[in-house]
């Protein structure tokens, strides 16, 4: 760990020099990629001055240790400081395990009802009222894509983007398949009903990521259509396109402008392309997928909303509590961070 922490320190000072450099400060991408690795590593080299810091006085505390009046003052002081020592070395693994290069982007989320027909699509309308409360808690923006209403409520589809700070980082274990169990509002003899929403979170494409070739996709210029509304069926505003090579379509018709709904069917469509391009990358690697939390297949499920007793379980990593009320306020926390330590536990054993 030490030789490692070392070369981070190496490479924070050298980057510090590169930044004070006229032909950097002059190159606005340059300037950016090692202004971003530089505030990167900031944290660890800061957290190693201290680790370094303490194993001085560690030291010094234990040239004391033979002089009789001061002898238990230095045997204290130094058992203080092996404790301050070894909190200082977990966070320094925590924060040594290879940061996930998507973590601080922003994210686009479509969720899908799937079995259950009504039943499911309004879960999906509760799905998405929970991750938008849990956004609004978080500080974070939404911005709706695409939109199909259910008749029944809720959604057939719903896209949109969330934005903020490292939104990918907490939002990232979502994807899959999400199942209910309750008793639906048209049950008229009290039967408890499954049924399941399926989740994809896709981190947000930048242009630099960008690998979209307009030339392979179609657009598809049609009228909006919908469960009523202003603005339902009058324009031909709604924008389908289909990506040739591989098949994949999106839609967009939440805008009234044709121009608008382009530019959203563009921005879901690249979100879909650039993850298609990760799930290839993950599956070469194959080992890593399989340590993840969740492969991110829509197929797999991951979570059951169990209405009767109140509770939520995680089938990933075997976490269960009996706060679902609150957990469809918003209140996710303790299942992300149960899931983020869970992450980080395989990660550590796998270094």
């Amino acid at each position: 760990m030490i030789d490692r922490l070392e070369d981070i320190v190496k490479r924070y000072n050298e980057l510090s020099q590169e930044l004070t450099k006229p032909e950097v400060l002059n190159d606005y991408n340059k300037m950016k990629k090692l202004s971003k690795e530089h505030s990167d590593l900031e944290e660890i080299v800061n957290k190693y001055l201290k680790y370094q810091q303490i194993d001085l006085e560690i030291s010094g505390a234990k040239e004391m240790i033979n002089d009789p009046e001061l002898s238990q003052l230095a045997s204290d002081e130094i058992e203080k400081l092996q404790e301050q020592k070894r909190e200082i070395t977990k966070e320094l693994e925590l924060l040594l395990i290879p940061k996930d290069e998507h973590d601080d982007k922003n994210i686009i989320m479509e969720i899908r009802g799937a079995a259950g027909g009504d039943e499911g699509n309004i879960f999906a309308g509760d799905l998405f009222d929970m991750y938008r409360k849990y956004a609004e808690h978080q500080g974070w923006k939404i911005e709706i894509l695409n939109e199909e209403r259910s008749e029944a409520g809720g959604f057939s589809l719903i896209s949109f983007m969330i934005k903020g700070d490292n939104v990918y980082s907490k939002l990232k274990y979502e994807s899959g398949a999400h199942r209910v169990q309750r008793v639906p509002i048209t049950e008229t003899q009290g039967r408890v009903h499954t049924s399941t929403a399926t989740v994809l979170v896709m981190p947000e494409v930048e242009e630099v990521d960008d690998t979209l070739d307009m030339n392979e996709v179609r657009v598809d210029i049609t009228r909006s259509s919908g469960c009523g509304g202003q603005g339902v069926n009058t324009t031909d505003s709604a924008v389908r396109l289909t990506h040739i090579p591989t098949g994949i379509v999106v839609y967009s018709q939440t805008e009234r402008s044709q121009i608008k709904n382009k530019e959203k069917a563009i921005k879901i469509l690249q979100a879909r392309l650039y993850d298609l391009k990760l799930q290839e990358q993950e599956k070469k690697v194959g080992e890593e997928r399989r340590s993840k939390i969740g492969t991110g297949d829509r197929s797999e499920k991951i979570r059951t909303y169990n209405y009767p007793q109140n509770r939520v379980t995680d089938h990933r990593i075997g976490f269960t509590i009996n706060t679902l009320d609150k957990v469809m306020q918003g209140d996710i926390d303790k299942i992300i961070n149960a899931l983020i330590a869970e992450d980080q536990k395989r990660k550590l054993a796998g270094m």
